[in-house]
């Protein structure tokens, strides 16, 4: 709000401050914000709005040269490519028999981004020393915690607007290695998976991807990395809050991951906790959005998955009428019949499995 007052005349004085190159990058501000799942806490660096007005306005003239040159197989933040190209990627190749998988987790990828390697990165394509000056500029921003502004040696802001793209490069030799190695590296930003046919395949390329990530500076993280044989039966890895699991009798399922079922319930237990005194219309019409929201992204995984929150949401609503009608613990038993599906349905609660239904039914249609 404060940048967007005289809009019009701090962009014209950041012009000026670029034209004549005296444009400094402020400190960023630090953010903890809590792991889905974990006591750990993911540190994120927000750039000031004016420092992301450059940051944008450099990563469009940038983005370009390099995009030319990006891996197939990275996902993330690119044009034209998300999520969902990249689980679509995975469940397929598992499917084709790359059924040996590198479960890959690179520890503290953002924050240990070295500065010089990836400024050599950039002048292989980048000519122009103003430009090269002024990205240098953004990862060296220094963090404003207690009045101290110390620049960091290494890392970029995992908040910043340009952060990704620089990400990408970093890792781009990497997922081309990859290719000469004949492993298929999934990549959306940080987060990888590598897929072999063979144990002995992909324990060659667990070696070979820690021997680059100790000359790129960086370490893997030796608990969360692992190996899995997907053609086992309840093996299973995670990947973009999906969970892929293969069943006793063999069939291979897209799950919700436990840590992305916690953190929608976790959403929802502060709007339907049993002491609200909100009326039921008013609860149900503020959590349909975050279900809506999340049916989005989910709506490929099993539908027993869905279902199961499907329950959950109604048991909590259950629970509320139970404890107004005198009633103690979750709803449970006769809860069912005194309310049941329908009546939340006709008070226009959202249903994960009738949107899966409906979707469905849509596609289905289409392609008659």
């Amino acid at each position: 709000m404060f940048f967007a007052k005289d809009s019009q005349e701090r962009l014209l004085a950041v012009k000026e401050q670029l034209k004549e190159n005296t444009y400094r990058a402020q400190a960023i501000r630090r953010v903890e914000i809590p792991k889905p799942g974990s006591a750990e806490k993911r540190p994120l660096g927000i750039p000031t709005v004016r420092d992301r007005v450059v940051q944008t306005a450099v990563k469009m003239a940038i983005e370009p040269i390099f995009e030319r040159e990006f891996a197939p197989r990275s996902y993330g933040f690119r044009p034209g490519r998300g999520c969902k190209d990249a689980l679509r990627e995975v469940g397929g190749r598992l499917r084709e028999g790359h059924t040996h998988v590198v479960d890959v987790d690179i520890r503290g990828f953002f924050d240990n981004i070295p500065h010089e390697p990836l400024m050599k990165l950039l002048r292989e394509r980048i000519s122009d020393g103003r430009v090269l000056g002024l990205i240098e500029k953004f990862p060296k921003q220094g963090v404003l915690e207690e009045g101290v502004e110390p620049e960091p040696e290494k890392g970029s802001p995992q908040g910043g607007v340009i952060s990704p793209l620089l990400a990408n490069l970093y890792l781009n030799p990497l997922d081309w290695l990859l290719e000469e190695w004949g492993v298929i590296g999934v990549r959306y930003a940080d987060d990888l998976v590598l897929l072999a046919r063979s144990a002995g395949e992909a324990r060659q390329a667990l070696e070979r991807q820690e021997a680059w990530m100790g000359e790129a500076r960086l370490t893997l993280h030796p608990e969360k990395t692992r190996l899995v044989d997907m053609g086992q039966a309840r093996a299973h890895f995670e990947f973009l809050g999906y969970r892929f699991l293969r069943t006793g009798r063999g069939k291979l399922l897209r799950l919700v991951s436990p840590k992305s079922k916690r953190k929608l319930r976790g959403k929802l237990k502060g709007p339907t906790r049993r002491t609200s005194g909100r009326c039921l219309p008013a609860i149900i019409a503020g959590i349909n959005p975050k279900l809506r929201g999340w049916f989005e992204y989910f709506q490929h995984a099993h539908e027993s998955e869905l279902a199961e929150l499907d329950q959950w949401v109604r048991m909590r609503l259950r629970s509320i009428l139970r404890k107004r009608h005198k009633g103690r613990g979750r709803g449970r038993g006769r809860d069912h019949f005194k309310w049941p599906n329908r009546y939340f349905e006709s008070l226009g609660l959202s249903s994960l499995e009738r949107a899966r239904a409906d979707r469905l039914s849509l596609r289905h249609g289409a392609t008659r």
